[in-house]
């Protein structure tokens, strides 16, 4: 979903655009020699001794060097930006994250599969949360409590069947397939758990989801899609709290988006495509 140039307002991203523009913009430093000053130079002393007449064919001299002639050094390729939110920058590798992450999801199916235009939307959406919650105090997610949910989901993903998530080489092997570390995912991880908790926080009350509801979702969703991938599905009583979570959040979707556009109302948000240039 804490999930894309103005100078003057940039965050650690925009830093990091800024930074990458200056190497690709810079043209290197030049070496001028300096000449010695004639002028002042005492002159050589004359001696008797013979003069030594020039070669018949004198070396033909090289020509200055030029621009074009010196070595290119390969530019660095720049982080699309793709939208601003506020002046905070959602990059194009935010999106390609943020795709790369429904690999950890182990309660979406095939057909929910994430496009790049929903993933940029989710992206402002996030940011926008995230902007929230520098502004409002909410309850402060812990480093037990994502161990605890990366714990349960590497449990509960199908692909890790195959990679043997349960072991620290297998999940390795799972994060490096899908371009994380453990770092890097653990903090992607614990900015989403935050978001969702402000979510809940503010949204939960008036929504309750059945027991009836979550078997529905687990016998008609889950147990198709872990049939489709050849893994064995857990039991419904050990993940009911995790489509609780789901369909909470599913309920949860129409009274978040009228909030969400009052905050784009409030503020700016601008989508940029490919080609088009940061205001």
């Amino acid at each position: 979903m804490n999930r894309d140039i103005k100078l003057g307002c940039m965050q650690a991203k925009g830093w990091f655009v800024l930074a990458a523009a200056l190497c690709l913009f810079a043209r290197g430093a030049k070496c001028v020699a300096q000449a010695a000053n004639s002028s002042t130079a005492k002159p050589p002393e004359l001696t008797s001794q013979p003069q030594v007449p020039p070669p018949a064919n004198p070396p033909t001299p090289l020509p200055p060097a030029t621009p074009s002639m010196m070595p290119r050094v390969p530019g660095t390729e720049l982080d699309r930006v793709v939208a601003i939110v506020n002046d905070d920058l959602i990059l194009d590798s935010d999106v390609n994250e943020e795709l790369r992450l429904q690999a950890f999801d182990p309660y979406h199916t095939s057909s929910e599969k994430l496009s790049d235009a929903r993933a940029i939307e989710r992206l402002i959406n996030r940011d926008l949360i995230l902007q929230q919650l520098k502004l409002l105090p909410a309850e402060t997610v812990t480093d037990a409590d994502v161990n605890k949910q990366i714990d349960e989901m590497r449990k509960d993903i199908p692909a890790c069947s195959r990679y043997h998530c349960e072991t620290k080489a297998g999940w390795d092997r799972f994060l490096a397939d899908n371009g994380f570390t453990e770092a890097s995912f653990f903090a992607r991880w614990k900015q989403r758990m935050s978001v969702l908790s402000f979510i809940e926080d503010r949204f939960q009350l008036g929504v309750n989801i059945t027991p009836q509801e979550i078997k529905t979702y687990y016998d008609q969703t889950l147990l198709p899609e872990y049939e489709r991938q050849q893994a064995p599905a857990p039991k419904l009583s050990a993940i009911s709290s995790q489509i609780r979570e789901v369909l909470l959040q599913q309920q949860i979707t129409n009274l978040l988006g009228d909030w969400l556009k009052s905050l784009r109302a409030q503020g700016s948000v601008v989508v940029l495509h490919p080609g088009e240039e940061a205001p």
